[in-house]
């Protein structure tokens, strides 16, 4: 029997397939239109579900005996449908700055910190509930005949199984759920005017939702036995497939955004969560909690430097056979031995790594990116290593921040594409000070779903087996004092950066 995890994100949607020993056998991508102007950002969800269909059929063609699928998604975006799963009306990504009135209005109900204490997150228009009420507002026929309310994960689930239940870590980011009960509230639905009824059925991450519709399994090619999985939000299923089952692990998650995820072994106190905008998800191990500490501009700063001031070098390196990444690594080296400077230190440069706004603990999307301590003999080389310092003094300043509140990591496993540049990695362990793993995989999100799948039908016995099987860890960069403390004296002066440039930005 083979399983599989569905990997569904704002542009695309992957399945990726596994045999019973947690190899990976193959993989299908669709992507899908995103329309984003002044008035409003959504996704055609009708459009989305054709595509899981189509990268689900790709998989059951190769892969006949697929025996479960996990269901992962991104979070926030809800849609509405009538009885039979049906889109209404495009979905309001999470980005849509519709719903920021209507959050204001809730927040003077209820209060901003009682809210905060039932669902785990500060009140912004990001989340669901004041989008729906935006909704109801201003389209309130579409409204009248809504009769199911969901998120990506659930709406797929449903339209896969014809069973709506939804992960606490989704429902989470609903601004609706209450992490106390894990249960939906009524004193917030009630103030918001929402009625319960429409939402799903609120299960622990990794639940069984039962088998295939019979038309699916037509429409798909897969055995009418294969059993659909409710996962998790993506970044819970990503701490999964990194192997971070209680606090002394966090994950350092270095792919297009770059996310630090620690895990809480008890519910950590909202009040010193609240300042960094720092939320409380429920996790797959009862009673424990994860947080997201993320900037936007990860790896995607990086791709940004590459692109659009590195051409010249991306054609060098392609001669010699390496990638623009790895070519630039080693001329920032070259540089500094021929100066006769320290090649691994701070370059003396600062980046603000905010040229996609600024994620925690800032949830600022007007701050722009920015660029200092250029002279006229500054290379390419040297943006691109303070372009990876900026990103990095951020996560510290993250890493902080979350110490602050409760965390207490002893070690960080590193996914994504970031955690296979050897030179990244030590930086981050010399800048926090903790000794950073990198694993094999690049998408541990997506092993994280077909472990949790695993376990749901029966291929693993727990995470413990799951991820023996599944996760592999590659090389460990310890910290190394004399570094730690040369990056503490310029993270001293990028602290000032934020205040310094958002005033005139």
């Amino acid at each position: 029997m083979k399983i599989a995890g569905l990997d569904i994100g704002t542009t695309g949607c992957k399945l990726t397939v596994f045999d019973e020993k947690g190899k990976e056998l193959g993989k299908a991508y669709r992507n899908y239109p995103v329309k984003r102007n002044i008035g409003g950002h959504e996704i055609d969800a009708s459009l989305l579900l054709e595509e899981v269909y189509e990268v689900i059929k790709e998989m059951a063609g190769k892969y006949r005996d697929i025996g479960g699928i996990g269901v992962t998604s991104f979070g926030e975006t809800f849609v509405m449908t009538d009885d039979d799963g049906k889109p209404l009306t495009k979905a309001m990504l999470y980005t849509d700055p519709r719903g920021a009135g209507e959050c204001e209005g809730l927040k003077k109900t209820l209060g901003e910190k009682h809210i905060a204490k039932i669902t785990g997150v500060t009140p912004h228009e990001m989340y669901g509930l004041p989008k729906i009420i935006w909704q109801r507002n201003n389209n309130p026929e579409i409204y009248a005949n809504t009769r199911h309310i969901m998120q990506i994960e659930d709406f797929v689930v449903f339209s896969l199984t014809g069973n709506a239940q939804i992960d606490y870590s989704l429902a989470t980011r609903s601004l609706a759920f209450d992490i106390h009960t894990l249960d939906w509230n009524d004193e917030l639905l009630s103030a918001a005017e929402v009625d319960k009824k429409l939402f799903s059925k609120p299960v622990p991450t990794g639940t069984d939702a039962g088998v295939i519709r019979p038309e699916v399994a037509d429409k798909t090619g897969l055995l009418r036995d294969t059993h659909i999985i409710s996962i998790s939000q993506d970044q819970v299923a990503a701490c999964v497939g990194a192997g971070a089952f209680d606090s002394r692990v966090a994950v350092d998650g270095a792919g297009t955004v770059q996310c630090l995820t620690p895990v809480f072994d008890k519910m950590p106190d909202i009040e010193k969560m609240m300042p960094g905008k720092y939320v409380i998800v429920p996790y797959v191990v009862p009673g424990k909690y994860v947080t997201y500490a993320f900037s936007y501009t990860g790896g995607a700063l990086m791709q940004w430097c590459t692109d659009t001031l590195a051409k010249k070098e991306g054609e060098l390196s392609s001669d010699k056979g390496m990638s623009v990444n790895e070519y630039l690594e080693k001329s920032y080296s070259d540089e500094r031995k021929e100066l006769k400077l320290d090649d691994d230190g701070p370059s003396g440069m600062l980046v603000l790594p905010h040229f996609a706004g600024a994620a925690t603990p800032y949830m600022d999307t007007g701050s722009k990116g920015a660029v200092l301590g250029l002279t006229t003999d500054t290379t390419i080389a040297q943006i691109y290593r303070a372009c990876m310092e900026g990103i990095t003094y951020e996560m510290y300043l993250n890493y902080k921040n979350i110490t602050a509140a409760g965390a207490r990591p002893e070690i960080l496993h590193a996914t994504g594409g970031g955690a296979h540049s050897s030179v990244w990695m030590q930086m981050k362990a010399d800048m926090t000070g903790l000794p950073i793993t990198a694993l094999r995989t690049v998408d541990s999100g997506t092993v994280g779903s077909a472990m949790l799948t695993g376990i749901a039908t029966g291929v693993f016995k727990d995470l413990s087996e799951a991820s023996d099987c599944m996760i592999e860890k590659t090389v460990t960069y310890e910290p190394r004092k004399d570094y730690h403390d040369k990056y503490l004296e310029m993270y001293d002066k990028y602290e000032k950066l934020y205040d310094s440039v958002r005033k005139f930005m």
